[in-house]
């Protein structure tokens, strides 16, 4: 009796130390795969694009200040065309009627698949 109770300890000493880290290894495997597919598939989506607000229209300014202005120039809008170095807005970006009344992207939210 002594030589298969020793044996069962040991096989549950390998189960405790080998097995569950293992099988814990691979389900985790399995959900990060699974997780990476779904972002590789998210990513291959198209951009949506917002229409693009003629500020240059709604300020009235004259064709010759169109001709200069970043924002007419770029396909961003305005206020992103115009941006600091560092990121900022600009001060007059910020209270800019064109700028408060822009369209905010909105968040499709999606059931989820697994």
């Amino acid at each position: 009796m002594e030589p298969i109770l020793s044996t069962l300890y040991v096989i549950a000493g390998f189960l405790l130390r080998l097995a569950i880290p293992l099988a814990l290894t691979v389900v985790l495997i399995v959900v990060l795969r699974k997780l990476d597919a779904r972002w590789q598939a998210e990513a291959h989506l198209p951009v949506l694009q917002a229409q693009k607000v003629e500020c240059w229209k709604a300020k009235n300014c004259p064709p010759e200040q169109v001709a200069h202005c970043l924002g007419a120039q770029s396909e961003l809008p305005c206020w992103q065309a115009k941006r600091q170095p560092n990121g900022y807005l600009l001060e007059e970006c910020l209270t800019c009627e064109v700028f408060t009344k822009a369209p905010a992207p909105t968040l499709v939210i999606e059931p989820r698949r697994m």
